[in-house]
């Protein structure tokens, strides 16, 4: 540590200066207040620490409004002499060295440290020896024991941009601080102290700091053999050096150029990585519409999408999203046209007629004083995206033919990105082309219940997944609700979810209960799984393994709601203003096999609420299961008349964002089909019978003001309760239904014996019953029950 001396008050009343050199060190803030103040700054201006600590760096200045210290302060590093205002008034004319850094008391903040030596060694003879030294292009320098630098050679003064006077007691860390500066001091206070000659690296360039010098120490000794001072050497392989730069930047670029799917951004990544590392000024410009193949000169609109400059440069013009002429004699109109890079230098014809010719497109050149330019097109699979122009201005080295290599490298690389993105939009469109069309267009006519959906598809990288919801008409006025989730993402889920759906429609045709249906899918699923994985046995199969799935039927008559889940949430409920979930028995993911499954069943008064969703509502990224949850269950206890607020508000309640995962909701209210519309008969198991069911069916008719539809109706009663009587066991019920759009003939036996329809020959007497009703109604089927079946014809009420 150095010597604390006593500074003087005034001209008047001196103090000697203690033997040796100090360094003056003046820290300054981004706001010119100064926060750093060394022993060596007291001893130079006089000012002890506690006068001049937060007070404005001006009050040190004898021209505060002179144009000097404006120009130190713009850029990483000044040097030169200053006029400098003692304490007691006096000026002085110092030699002063600036560096610009971040602050170390505020994080993203700059300040400024000013150093200067407070006294110079002594003059001494200069001998032939010591002239050779001065006069060498070598990078050399020598320090006293004191860690001061003594002499430095001229090579020593170009490499820093440095006076020999400037740095002339400064110690090394005060001239170059940067990496590798305190270790070399550590090595020169090792050879000081007999350790001999040593290797340092160092960082000696501002406007290149990750340039590295190899540094060689060496004792300088008396004619004692007394170590007296340090000589330093240091050289630099400029082969090593530049291939190093190169392949730390092409590392760079991987990881910041393409971070993300916005073809924007990239373009400005691919701006930043190249200033200043490798240029000194980038313009970016992109297609309209990217061309595949060999592109052409002619008819080239381009739009400017990223231009940054070196910190402290010039201002560029932005990009304001203006079409731009591309000329085919351009820079880019010849890059595009010929599909390879060019250098042209600063004043190359063709730069100046562009700048001339086309002054917003080449003003980028203009500004920042480019005095070589490079182009090179944007293209990967062939296909060509834009064009990537770079100048280098500050720099005096043009741009040669390994600047152009790797300048096609970091395009190639930001090509290669851009053609990902697209590909991948493109996916995703053809994607949610494909979910969507699998998906209800529109919800089909039923009476048992109002119904609203929502389907959101995921926005994470991911892609679209499978999840899907549907609306299932069934006899007897039922309608089933479904709602699943095929496991994965991509044009294989998508296409998986299609195959399930209608799988599902198919086993809801034949009305089983949701148990069964479940159980039938779930052999399916296992088998298109291994259909598969014997295909092309891919890692990530989308044959639908750990797919869920949620299944029930509701019934407006008995206003009995069944439902069976495979791996899905519970349906939630809402009845009197109450929010429960069904208790459901959890059944397993779809395409485990060999697992059962059970029904739940529950009466809902009219008017209850069901909800039935997938998993990505359940699963945001700010709060857990639980709040979730309550979120759900406040916004469905919400009155609403119309089912369609009630979903926006569900998802506006629980989304502050776009999903991760995709998202499906359906909401249903419950109506009932009240004994008016219903009509029962317990029949005699007796072929006699049939005329006076055909009577009882007419007569309710007649009420229910359906006359048009009798004589159809008798024919159906006739022939199916006849074929009850002939093919089945008692009981035989046969039941009405009346909605609003159709009429449904029923008829229950006991037996289990399914009809099925059959062509009669000729001269058969019977086999046309079947045919007559499937020719007469809409739709006709059987469904089974624990015991019995019900054969069952629906005819379409025309509107009058």
């Amino acid at each position: 540590m150095e010597r604390r001396p006593t500074p003087p008050s005034n001209r008047a009343q001196t103090h000697a200066v203690p033997q040796g050199i100090y360094t003056a060190a003046v820290t300054v803030d981004e706001r010119g207040a100064v926060t750093g103040w060394s022993d060596g700054a007291m001893l130079l201006l006089g000012y002890p620490p506690a006068e001049i600590l937060g007070q404005h760096a001006a009050r040190l200045l004898a021209e505060p409004d002179g144009d000097t210290w404006r120009e130190a302060v713009a850029g990483p590093r000044w040097s030169g002499t200053a006029a400098l205002r003692h304490r007691d008034g006096h000026r002085l004319d110092q030699d002063v060295l600036v560096h610009r850094r971040l602050s170390g008391e505020r994080p993203g903040g700059t300040e400024w440290r000013v150093v200067s030596a407070v006294s110079g060694p002594p003059t001494a003879d200069r001998t032939l020896g010591e002239w050779a030294f001065d006069q060498s292009p070598c990078v050399a320098a020598v320090f006293d024991e004191g860690l001061r630098l003594v002499l430095a050679s001229v090579g020593m003064q170009r490499c820093l941009s440095l006076a020999e006077g400037t740095m002339r007691g400064l110690r090394l860390t005060d001239i170059v601080p940067y990496e590798g500066g305190t270790e070399a001091e550590s090595g020169m206070r090792r050879v000081l102290d007999g350790g001999g000659p040593g290797d340092v690296r160092l960082r000696l360039d501002p406007a290149d700091p990750d340039h590295e010098w190899h540094g060689r120490l060496a004792p300088l000794t008396d004619t004692d053999g007394r170590v007296r001072a340090v000589a330093l050497t240091a050289h630099s392989d400029p082969s090593e050096q530049l291939v190093r730069r190169r392949m730390l930047l092409l590392s760079d670029a991987g990881v910041r150029i393409g971070t993300s799917s916005d073809v924007q951004r990239t373009a400005r990544e691919l701006a930043d990585v190249a200033v200043p590392a490798f240029a000194d000024a980038c313009a970016v410009d992109l297609l309209d519409a990217p061309r595949s193949g060999a592109p052409a000169a002619d008819g080239r609109a381009l739009r400017r999408a990223a231009v940054r400059s070196v910190p402290h440069g010039p201002p560029l013009p932005q990009p304001s999203g203006e079409v731009l002429r591309c000329p085919p004699w351009s820079p880019s109109g010849r890059c595009l046209a010929e599909g390879r890079g060019t250098v042209y230098a600063g004043d190359d014809a063709v730069v100046t007629r562009w700048m001339r010719e086309d002054p917003r497109a080449a003003a980028w050149i203009r500004e920042s004083g480019a005095h070589s330019v490079l182009a090179v097109p944007l293209s990967a699979a062939d296909t060509t995206f834009g064009v990537a122009l770079f100048g280098r201005s500050r720099r005096s080295e043009p741009f040669d033919p390994d600047d152009l290599w790797l300048a096609e490298q970091l395009a190639a690389r930001t090509a290669a990105s851009i053609h990902g993105t697209e590909r991948a939009q493109r996916q995703h469109t053809t994607t949610m082309t494909l979910q969507r069309s699998l998906l209800p267009q529109t919800l089909p006519q039923q009476a048992a219940l109002d119904i609203a959906t929502r389907y959101l598809p995921s926005v994470g990288q991911a892609g679209v997944g499978g999840d899907w919801f549907d609306v299932i008409p069934l006899s007897g006025t039922r309608v089933a609700l479904v709602v699943g989730d095929v496991v994965g993402h991509g044009m294989r889920a998508a296409a998986t979810m299609g195959r399930v759906r209608t799988a599902v429609r198919t086993l809801a045709d034949v009305d089983l209960p949701p148990d069964e249906l479940l159980s039938h899918l779930d052999d399916l699923v296992v088998h298109l799984s291994a259909e598969e994985a014997g295909a092309d046995n891919a890692e990530e199969t989308a044959g639908g393994v750990g797919t869920t799935c949620l299944y029930g039927v509701y019934d407006p008559v008995t206003r009995r709601f069944t439902v069976a889940r495979a791996g899905h949430p519970p349906p939630a409920v809402v009845t009197s203003g109450t929010v429960h979930f069904l208790d459901v028995p959890a059944g397993p993911p779809l395409g485990l096999g060999g697992l059962p499954f059970e029904s739940f069943e529950t009466e809902l008064p009219e008017g209850s609420l069901i909800a039935l969703y997938t998993n990505g509502l359940l699963e945001p990224r700010d709060h857990d299961i639980d709040e979730a949850l309550d979120k759900m269950f406040t916004a469905l206890a919400r009155p609403a008349q119309n089912l369609d607020t009630v979903c926006d508000r569900v998802l506006t309640t629980m989304l502050t964002h776009r999903p991760d995962d995709d998202i499906a909701l359906l909401v249903a209210r419950t109506q009932a089909l009240h004994s008016d519309r219903v009509a029962t008969w317990e029949l005699p198991f007796d072929l006699a019978a049939v005329a006076d069911a055909r009577k009882q069916a007419t007569d309710q008719l007649v009420a229910w003001q359906l006359e048009e539809a009798a004589f159809v109706t008798e024919l159906i009663v006739s022939e199916m309760v006849t074929n009850a009587f002939r093919y089945g066991r008692p009981p035989v019920r046969l039941r009405l239904i009346h909605d609003d759009h159709t009429l449904t003939c029923e008829v229950f036996d006991s037996s289990n014996t399914a009809p099925h329809m059959r062509r009669a020959h000729t001269y058969d007497e019977g086999g046309r019953g079947l045919l007559l009703v499937g020719q007469l109604t809409q739709r006709w089927g059987t469904r089974h029950a624990t015991t019995g079946k019900t054969v069952w014809a629906e005819q379409f009420l025309t509107e009058e």
